[in-house]
Parts: structure tokens; C-alpha cells; sequence
């Protein structure tokens, strides 16, 4: 049976103490840093594509974040201003000061808690196919009935996915996806295994739940003024499409929009070829 992507040769991994966790990072490759963000239903492993095709020029940084993938569990610290400085005590720890960053889904919401805390660290941001809460149309957004996962959680609601992780995935990705045969057998199988480890899929939860929170932080984030750093906001065409940029413009002062044709929520599973291009041009300056 085939295997998701492994990350290229001479990629180490180190598992890095921050403030209340430790985070399973993946490092490698030569050149100015790039920091790659993931959401739910993936885990850092959805990175290695680009990971090869980066790392000739560049080095990258892929954490699983916090209570997800192969990190700790911790019992608090879901809230993405924490998760933010999670990436900045990672960085540290690495002696990068400052990186392009690429984040996904939820890794999104880390990803603007993160420049939000540390702008000048970040010297590009490139966001892909989620909102952020709290940001321009969230509250209309969250009202939409595709989003009912948003307040799935509790003692019974784990109790009812145990055993069923790969039940409960798969709604993700062939519901969200243009092409639900674009997720192949060995990406689920690999993803169904990792959120099926004990603790997983509580913190999944705890991430989902953090969402209010993260509102009233993402509110106070963009009262102290835009982002400075140039931004390309990607969507799916059969997802949030050219809306991507339209929300980060509320919190981005230099947004440039990208639309990936042919793909749902998915980017990298569905179209790794285009979204890779994509984000190569952007951090070559190809598109600002």
C-alpha cells in the first residue's frame, strides 16, 4: 500500500518545550526560514511536499501544533494567542529570528496570533482556506450548517468518536473537498491513526472550543492596527475562494489574493502542484 510523502532526507526532528507543552517539530533544508502552520484532520506530515520543494532554498520549520499530531496533550493553552507564542519559543529554540509563514485551517488563527504578537518575526504570511474568528464575516460564517463541528465536543461527544476516528474524518475531507477521491486511502489511513492516539482527538476538541476566546483576542489583535508584512491569501475555488483575501484585508494592510482551481478546503491533498507553485512564487517575490 502506497505512503503519505515522507519530509526529504537530513530533516531532524527535536521535540521543543515551550511554555506548558512540547511540540514535535520537524526541521531542514538551507537558506532563509519558512515556518509551516497545519489545521485539523492534518498534522505537520501534510507539509513534505512543500518541504521538498523548499528546501533546496530554504529552511523549514513544521510543528505539529500544540495537543495535535505527535505533541503533548497538555490540559490548557488550546487559545491561539498561547499557541502563538508556542511558534515564537520554537523558533527560539531554533536561533531563527524571523520567517515566512505558511499556515492552513486552523494553523491559520495560530499563524495571525502569531504575527499579531511578534510582526516584526514574520516577514511574509501566506494563509490558506479558513477565517479567522472573531475577524470581518465570522459571525455569518459560523452560522452556516457545514460548520457544526465548531461546537462538537464533550465527555460523550469523545466517548461517541472513540473507535470511529476515521468515521469522523472522513466527513471532513469528503464533504469539504472538491473531489473526495483527491484524499487518497493511504492520507486517511495516516491521519485516522494519528487522531485515533490517546488524547488526540480531546485536544482537537479543545481547539474548536478555544474559538471564543480567540474572537475577543483576534478583536483586540486588530484594534492595535494591520499587518505590516506582505500577505497571499489563498483559497479554493470551491471553497472560500477569492474571500480568503477579502477577510484578511480586515487585519492585512498588503493582501494579494490567490485562487486554486479544481480544489475544496484541501489544498495541498487536492492540488499540491498548483498551491506549491503558488506559494514558491510568492516567497520568491514573484507576485507582490
Amino acid at each position: 500500500m502506497s505512503q503519505v510523502q515522507q519530509f526529504p532526507p537530513g530533516f531532524r526532528v527535536e521535540e521543543i518545550v515551550t511554555d506548558g507543552a512540547t511540540i514535535h517539530v520537524r526541521s531542514g533544508g538551507r537558506g532563509s526560514p519558512v515556518i509551516c502552520l497545519h489545521g485539523f484532520g492534518d498534522t505537520g506530515d501534510m507539509w513534505a511536499p512543500l518541504a521538498a520543494a523548499l528546501a533546496p532554498s530554504h529552511t523549514v520549520v513544521v510543528p505539529d501544533l500544540r495537543g495535535m499530531g505527535l505533541s503533548s496533550h497538555p490540559a490548557d493553552g488550546f487559545d491561539k494567542k498561547t499557541q502563538g507564542t508556542d511558534v515564537a519559543r520554537i523558533l527560539d529554540h531554533l536561533k531563527v529570528e524571523t520567517a515566512d509563514l505558511v499556515t492552513h485551517d486552523i494553523g491559520n488563527m495560530v499563524g495571525y496570533a502569531f504575527a499579531a504578537q511578534y510582526p516584526d518575526r514574520v516577514t511574509s504570511w501566506i494563509v490558506m482556506d479558513a477565517p479567522l474568528p472573531g475577524i470581518g464575516p465570522w459571525d455569518e460564517i459560523i452560522r452556516s450548517p457545514a460548520l457544526w463541528h465548531f461546537n462538537f465536543r464533550g465527555p460523550d461527544v469523545e466517548r461517541l468518536v472513540q473507535g470511529r476516528e476515521r468515521i469522523y474524518l472522513d466527513r471532513f475531507w469528503n464533504e469539504l473537498s472538491a473531489s473526495p477521491g483527491s484524499i487518497d486511502e493511504a492520507t486517511r489511513r495516516h491521519y485516522a491513526a494519528l487522531y485515533a492516539r490517546p488524547g488526540a482527538m480531546h485536544s482537537a476538541f479543545n481547539q474548536f472550543a478555544a474559538f471564543t476566546q480567540d474572537a475577543i483576542d483576534n478583536k483586540a489583535f486588530a484594534a492595535n492596527g494591520k499587518l505590516p508584512m506582505p500577505v497571499l491569501a489563498i483559497g479554493a475555488d470551491k471553497s472560500f475562494g477569492s474571500a480568503m483575501a477579502d477577510i484578511l484585508r480586515f487585519v492585512a494592510s498588503d493582501v494579494t489574493s490567490a485562487v486554486i482551481a479544481n480544489s475544496g478546503h484541501w489544498l495541498m491533498e487536492e492540488q499540491p502542484t498548483a498551491t506549491i507553485a503558488a506559494i514558491r512564487s510568492f516567497l520568491d517575490g514573484e507576485m507582490r
